[in-house]
């Protein structure tokens, strides 16, 4: 008997240049932990919804939110040319204050 095998696409994760002034703004600390959820979370199914993965309403930054403790990374899914995650932004949420690159943001 032979035994079916879904394939998994990686996705190739990408940042856009904006987010480097927005990590300029976290601590070491919370930069390490965003990279590690990222690569943790993001590489495979980036797109099914998870405790701390969620599809965002429609909005003008992002389709979908990873949330970190306070943090977030905001990204969307690439298919062409290749399978890809693009995160475009990276903040702090702060009770209902959210901040990315240290400008209060209003989503």
């Amino acid at each position: 008997m032979v035994c079916g095998s879904i394939d998994a696409v990686a996705y190739r994760i990408r940042y856009a240049k904006p987010t480097v002034q927005h990590f300029a703004h976290l601590s070491r600390l919370q930069r390490k932990a965003v990279f590690d959820a990222i690569d943790r979370q993001l590489k495979d199914q980036p797109t099914v919804p998870t405790k701390n993965r969620k599809r965002m309403r429609s909005n003008p930054l992002a389709t979908w939110e990873l949330r970190i403790g306070n943090l977030r990374a905001y990204y969307d899914v690439l298919t062409e040319p290749e399978a890809a995650v693009l995160i475009v932004a990276v903040g702090v949420k702060d009770r209902s204050t959210l901040r990315i690159g240290g400008e209060v943001v209003t989503l």
